[in-house]
């Protein structure tokens, strides 16, 4: 890892469109001048065509344990389900800590420069606490470590299903009650932000695992209670029996009952949003809530396809996620997004090249809240046009337009065309890591 005070890209990605020979001055990590058409200057680190960093908004490090372990059973869901609870089970604060950090590292060589942890392994089997936020400040760490930005979605998981208590199972992951949640998460920020080592690359945002397991007058708590700046995010719709027991509990869909108790909002990152009605559609819109996609999860585990464009048209904001880690590969969530609706919608072109980068970088960070630029509620906002931006982190991806696999190709159709083996290099707040160095 090398520490960047300014580069020369043979071709950056910027306002929706590849330049050619642009400098970019560096200043404490942050992109402080950006000029095109000018020639390298002694000192400047060398690169080839640069694009934004992708973003991870959706991930659950512990779950890469199951890569190539389940296909064997079958089943749906449900039955892989059980199978992560035992997974999870064996965690302890040194072994996730182990585990996250080379789950981070695979990440960021395949041009992750963030990611955001929906964390709910928070306490010993028994239910105890840790002591010190002991599981949360081992992610934190593995991801310093690694030199990957982390927003760490901390989750409030209360019951075990609708209407259930929490299984012996699920037994860690629960606080007690949404105010014990509440009470330990803004602990847990203050000991982030208390701590320069940390805060660097680490920040705290929120998550309620679903309503499956929060309860409506909890989901109400959380809305009145957590700064509604604060990115928070929940799986929502990803299986249809979710909204069947929704239905026949309280009568209306999962995103509804989050309209319902005040949780669509800009600042929300729903997660999967597979199985929606035409009224969620338009829910979600007009809160201009963040959609995180998963693709290769939600094929993975036969999940369906979501109404992607339909969001996106309705004035949701598209991010990805690799969640279970079946596949680490920003490029290949990405062209799935595009690739899964052809085959849902029968034509090709669903998404412009611009929408499809757009997508892999500044939506992610404008759901997990690491987007500079705020709109007119002072909430994050995403630029129209993906690219490099004064004022941003300097987060970037070098891809190889020449290798096998990307020979030939429009630059700008790259996310269809490579993947994460023509990632060259990461910079992650102006921190450059080769991948044949790492």
């Amino acid at each position: 890892m090398s520490a960047v005070a300014s580069a020369h890209a043979a071709a950056a990605l910027i306002d929706g469109r590849f330049v050619g020979d642009v400098r970019a001055l560096v200043r404490d990590g942050v992109i402080a001048e950006l000029l095109t058409g000018t020639p390298a200057q002694p000192g400047d680190t060398r690169l080839g065509l640069i694009v934004p960093g992708f973003v991870n908004a959706h991930s659950h490090a512990f779950h890469r344990l199951l890569r190539g372990r389940t296909h064997g059973d079958g089943g749906d869901f449900w039955v892989w389900r059980e199978q992560m609870y035992g997974a999870a089970q064996a965690l302890t604060p040194e072994s996730y800590g182990a585990l996250a950090e080379h789950v981070f590292t695979e990440m960021r060589d395949a041009g992750y420069t963030a990611v955001g942890e929906f964390h709910y392994v928070h306490h010993q089997t028994s239910g105890a606490p840790y002591a010190g936020h002991a599981m949360e400040l081992a992610l934190a760490d593995a991801a310093v470590a690694a030199g990957i930005r982390l927003v760490l979605l901390d989750t409030c998981y209360l019951r075990g299903g609708v209407g259930q208590e929490l299984s012996e199972r699920q037994r860690r992951f629960g606080d007690g009650d949404v105010h014990a949640w509440l009470e330990r998460w803004h602990a847990l920020r203050g000991a982030i932000m208390a701590d320069p080592g940390r805060r660097a690359l680490v920040t705290v945002g929120a998550a309620v695992h679903s309503v499956r397991a929060v309860a409506p007058a909890d989901l109400a708590v959380v809305g009145r209670e957590l700064p509604a700046d604060v990115p928070l995010h929940v799986h929502l719709s990803e299986q249809a029996a979710e909204n069947e027991a929704c239905l026949d509990a309280y009568g209306m869909t999962p995103t509804a009952l989050l309209a319902e108790h005040g949780l669509l909002r800009p600042s929300l990152a729903a997660v999967h949003a597979t199985h929606l009605t035409d009224h969620d559609i338009a829910l979600l819109g007009q809160s201009r809530a963040s959609i995180v996609m998963c693709p290769t999860t939600e094929a993975d585990l036969g999940d369906g396809i979501g109404p992607a464009p339909e969001l996106r048209a309705a004035g949701a904001t598209l991010a990805i996620g690799s969640d279970q880690h079946a596949v680490i590969d920003p490029l290949e969530e990405i062209a799935r997004l595009e690739l899964d609706q052809r085959l849902r919608m029968r034509r090709r072109g669903i998404f412009t090249p611009a929408q499809l980068w757009h997508a892999g970088s500044a939506g992610g960070a404008r759901a997990l809240g690491l987007r500079s630029g705020v709109d007119a509620q002072g909430l994050p906002a995403a630029p129209t046009e993906p690219g490099l931006r004064v004022g941003d982190p300097f987060d970037a991806v070098e891809l190889d337009p020449d290798t096998a696999r990307t020979r030939g190709a429009d630059p700008l159709q790259l996310p269809l065309v490579a993947r994460a083996g023509d990632v060259t290099a990461t910079i992650v707040a102006g921190t450059l890591t080769r991948k044949d160095a790492a």
